[in-house]
């Protein structure tokens, strides 16, 4: 690894004995074009398309595609059948000021089935113990963002544009808009909707729909059927957010009418772990100040 003074980008570079050969498992191909890393270990029927570029430690899961011109650097573990579209980038340095040449990055993990679409892109974790972490089957549109130390939960889409800031926590099947932004150390709760072209800088509860800057608008009815929540349980849900979320209400109050409503509705419970481990407070109703809690 070398970089510069001043401005300079950093360049991440990564050793390879010129003799050595990656590991390749039964009917991995790889395109002439491309240029793999002799540390590289794809597994098989990995397919490896023109003009690639796998350098440092990367290991590729069965049935992994890199459709063309696909940049993998440093250490990239990539789950089964994900496949990756031509201009993504996956595992290069934090934008991070902190992180400085000569430092180590855990990298970046990609679970299974993922869909990276062209120009996403995953930066490398900024610690060299716990790597950026995406999720099984998810989806990331066109010149979607995921930043170092983030963790993006199962089945989670990204449209085209949307930003996950560095150390963000999303949870399993979140939906975000187009362009929507989510700021650094922010956590978006299991099952949220995220408008398009919405910026947040406080937590975002589960089952929520958010919209415009730290807004809740109300309950994520349509995602919630979908993933088989009941109807006494969909009602509740909305309830309770009329009572609590529209309303100015203290942190004390908020839990405590959250955690005697998760016996008969378990959901809320999760809503009440949620906000009491809150750090960056939660978004409040449409023209409410975040709630410090």
């Amino acid at each position: 690894m070398r970089g510069g003074s001043g401005m300079r980008p950093m360049l991440w570079t990564v050793p390879r004995p010129p003799s050595q050969s990656p590991t390749l498992g039964p009917m991995a191909e790889v395109h002439p074009s491309a240029v793999v890393s002799g540390e590289a270990e794809l597994a098989a029927d990995v397919r490896v398309g023109p003009n690639c570029v796998i350098e440092g430690p990367v290991r590729l899961g069965p049935g992994v595609h890199l459709i063309a011109g696909v940049h993998l650097s440093g250490r990239v573990s990539i789950g089964e059948g994900t496949v990756c579209y031509p201009g993504a980038c996956i595992g290069f340095p934090p934008q991070d000021f902190k992180f400085t040449v000569g430092m180590r990055s855990a990298g970046v993990e990609v679970g299974a089935g993922c869909l990276i679409r062209e120009h996403a892109t995953v930066h490398g974790a900024s610690n060299d113990h716990t790597p950026t972490k995406i999720g099984n089957k998810v989806f990331m549109m066109v010149n979607t963002h995921v930043g170092h130390d983030a963790s993006v939960g199962d089945h989670c889409v990204l449209v085209n544009n949307a930003a996950v800031a560095g150390h963000c926590v999303i949870g399993e099947r979140v939906n975000f808009g187009g362009a929507a932004i989510i700021h650094q150390h922010c956590r978006v709760g299991r099952l949220a909707m995220i408008s398009g072209g919405s910026g947040f800088s406080a937590d975002c509860p589960p089952f929520m729909i958010l919209s415009g800057r730290n807004n809740l608008v109300g309950i994520n009815i349509v995602g919630l059927k979908r993933n088989g929540f009941s109807t006494e349980e969909i009602a509740t849900l909305r309830k309770m957010f009329r009572r609590l979320f529209r309303q100015p209400s203290s942190r004390d109050r908020l839990l405590e009418e959250l955690e005697e409503g998760a016996k008969a509705c378990p959901p809320l419970g999760e809503l009440a772990d949620f906000v009491r481990e809150s750090k960056r407070g939660i978004c409040p109703g449409a023209g409410r100040r975040p709630r410090n809690v």
